[in-house]
């Protein structure tokens, strides 16, 4: 996986929180596949497609988030370990949450608001008041 730096982390995580303007620049920036991962936790196919080719351990993360033991055994095997323990955190792994809060809190955050992004979309999807209006 590319080193990111500490701003970077920070940049996207505000990104997938929603923050438009931070998401485009690290689109502009040398990194795209950050900001496309924002909009592949949306479901956004193109987005998703990208991803496989040129990013597609962060395609696994989002895919482990949502519970897909295969891309989470992907991860593991192709060593991105880290990035298997966010994809678990923010599936509701409270033991991988502690330890990312301990051992590398930056990824914890990132892993909180992936969490709160997918909570966010499933809370939607289950609102009967929401139904065939989207």
């Amino acid at each position: 996986m590319k080193k990111y730096s500490e701003k970077i982390v920070v940049a996207w995580g505000e990104s997938i929180s929603g923050n438009t303007e931070i998401r485009d620049w690290l689109m502009k920036n040398n990194y795209p596949e950050l900001g496309l991962f924002c909009h592949a936790l949306y479901f956004d196919k193109s987005a998703t497609d990208w991803l496989m080719k040129n990013a597609p351990h962060l395609l696994a993360m989002i895919k482990g988030v949502e519970g897909k033991k295969d891309a989470l055994r992907w991860l593991e095997l192709n060593g991105f370990h880290l990035l298997a323990k966010v994809a678990k955190a923010a599936d509701n792994d409270k033991e991988q949450m502690r330890w990312l809060m301990l051992n590398d809190k930056l990824f914890g955050v990132l892993a909180q608001r992936i969490k709160t992004v997918k909570d966010d979309i499933e809370e939607a999807n289950n609102d009967v008041h929401r139904w065939g209006y989207e």
